[in-house]
């Protein structure tokens, strides 16, 4: 603390010397230039002694002047500068401990939105987005332990209960199921946080070829066949010919794999899921569109968001990450989604690729 003022007084000194010469200069020159224009107009030429006394009381004058500009700068400073800055070091010293609450009031000094205002707005708005931030890692920290405790504790129990002397080969098979169903969620779990972690931090860069859209669509629509048809699902397909893209085949394939399968999944035996392709103008518009279960508009807005579920009945059968996963490739392909739903009526999830065309078009 003596420190800092020690600093502050030799930084004042400072600043009166400062003042001191610029007076000092300015003065003396208005002076010389005075007694110059009063000799040359009466003729007369001052005397020695009125030229020392003229020196004396210009030299007072300027130690005086440069006194009370130093004292007034001071305590504009004081208030003007040092409170603002302590403000901001004392919420930064906040940040650093971890406190993201904290917010810097505006200063509104002589200038409605001077240099303080503008640092103070801008780390405001610093402070909320490391809040948002420290929020999602937290909530996707909860939510990965989550995750990863459900099939772990399913593969105890069911490890612990195929232990017992005189098994039936009939619940032997069971539990044994159960198990690998278990472990084949924790590797996909594992597997999707992968490609979300290298997709979030810029590590997979898209490979661009052109290649015809629709026949990449019908590819990973029949490799659900199997679940369709275990389920009786109507398929409708209505996909224009010869729609080209120029985008990376393999992040795509991730996209409309998550889509399928959702739509499988979401839709209860003998409902309908629907594939679309169209050409408009410049871009190709895929939608996917099911029978099933529907999301509310509240949960419409968080649908693309990590670990988010809004069907907990289903919760089962994924982990939350496969749309955070499809927003991610299509925001790195520069494409659009949104999805359309009503509760109990099913959804609509629309895809729009800016659309390769031939030479002739």
């Amino acid at each position: 603390m003596n420190e800092n003022r020690k600093k502050n007084w030799l930084f004042s000194v400072r600043r009166y010397l400062s003042f001191f010469l610029l007076m000092a200069f300015v003065i003396t020159c208005c002076m010389l230039l005075f007694l110059n224009r009063v000799s040359q107009t009466t003729g007369l030429e001052l005397g020695r002694v009125h030229v020392e006394q003229a020196a004396k009381l210009t030299f007072a004058n300027i130690v005086f002047l440069s006194l009370i500009c130093t004292v007034i700068d001071g305590i504009r400073r004081r208030f003007m500068v040092d409170r603002p800055v302590r403000q901001i070091i004392k919420a930064a010293e906040q940040i650093m401990k971890g406190n993201f609450s904290v917010r810097i009031p505006p200063f509104h000094s002589l200038d409605f939105m001077d240099g303080f205002d503008v640092i103070a707005d801008y780390f405001n708005k610093m402070a909320q987005e490391l809040a948002g931030t420290e929020s999602l890692r937290t909530d996707f920290i909860a939510n990965v332990s989550h995750e990863l405790k459900t099939p772990l504790a399913v593969m105890q129990n069911y490890g612990t209960m195929l232990q017992q002397p005189g098994l039936s080969e009939e619940k032997r098979l069971e539990y044994a199921k159960a198990v690998t169903e278990s472990s084949r969620r924790l590797a996909n779990l594992i597997t999707n946080i992968l490609k979300l972690n290298k997709l979030e931090n810029q590590q997979i860069y898209p490979s661009m070829e052109t290649y015809d859209l629709g026949e990449q669509l019908c590819e990973c629509l029949l490799s659900f066949e199997n679940v369709w048809e275990e389920k009786e699902l109507e398929i409708e397909t209505d996909l224009e010919e010869d729609i080209q893209v120029k985008t990376d085949r393999e992040l795509l394939a991730l996209v409309w794999n998550n889509l399928f399968s959702n739509a499988v999944k979401f839709t209860e035996p003998y409902g309908k899921v629907s594939l679309s392709l169209k050409a408009e103008e410049e871009y190709a518009v895929v939608k996917v569109a099911d029978t099933g279960c529907g999301i509310s508009p509240e949960v419409g807005k968080h649908i693309f968001e990590k670990f988010y579920q809004g069907d907990t009945s289903h919760a089962t059968q994924g982990n939350g990450l496969g749309l955070a996963l499809v927003k991610r490739v299509i925001d790195i392909v520069n494409g659009e989604i949104s999805v359309s739903s009503e509760a109990g009526k099913g959804s609509v999830f629309t895809v729009k690729l800016r659309r390769k065309r031939d030479e002739a078009s």
